[in-house]
């Protein structure tokens, strides 16, 4: 009898710290979440600040929407997760264009703005990926020469579009916008990693 109300108590013990110990894995999740947020938060109002370009609310969304960045524990860990988010939409930007272009379905006077920005694109993305491996080996300056090449790739893409003689409408005028932001908020971030 003694025996069975002894194992009854140690059952009761076990469940109670089962339970403390999942409320204290739920604390620390929480508070890993609220930390990545006020990185966010912190690093996107500095990055507005030292940038006008760059809109408060489109870097926090940007960043809280992204699973890496909502995990960062550091500014450092922050940039890695933007310049892989402004690799990505690059990435996604030259498969667009391959597309377009593969797909025939553009005005002839379009081709050849198609091509330029395709050529952009992937050499964007190939400084995206060169920078994301120098903010891997903390090397920060080289990443920003590499984050700054990228940076003319969307407003050269928009300008070729333009100044045809018959003056043609991109179809990555929104993208385009968005990948400017990105990179700048990539950028700027990195420039606070210093």
């Amino acid at each position: 009898m003694l025996i069975n109300h002894l194992l009854l108590i140690k059952a009761k013990i076990k469940k109670k710290m089962k339970i403390l110990l999942c409320l204290v894995m739920l604390f620390l999740l929480l508070d890993g979440f609220a930390t990545a947020q006020n990185l966010i938060q912190d690093s996107c109002k500095k990055a507005a600040a030292s940038n006008p370009k760059i809109q408060l609310d489109f870097c926090v969304k940007t960043l809280e929407g992204n699973p890496q960045s909502k995990a960062a524990k550091s500014l450092a860990d922050l940039v890695m997760a933007s310049t892989k988010n402004a690799a990505t939409k690059t990435t996604s930007l030259k498969a667009m264009a391959d597309n377009l272009l593969k797909g025939e379905k553009f005005a002839k006077e379009s081709e050849m703005p198609l091509r330029d920005c395709l050529e952009l694109y992937t050499d964007a993305t190939t400084s995206l990926n060169e920078a994301l491996t120098s903010v891997q080996s903390r090397m920060y300056k080289t990443a920003k020469v590499g984050m700054s090449a990228a940076m003319d790739a969307p407003s050269t893409c928009e300008t070729g579009f333009k100044e045809r003689k018959a003056p043609q409408e991109s179809q990555f005028t929104k993208d385009n916008d968005v990948l400017t932001q990105t990179i700048s908020i990539t950028l700027a971030l990195t420039t606070m990693l210093k």
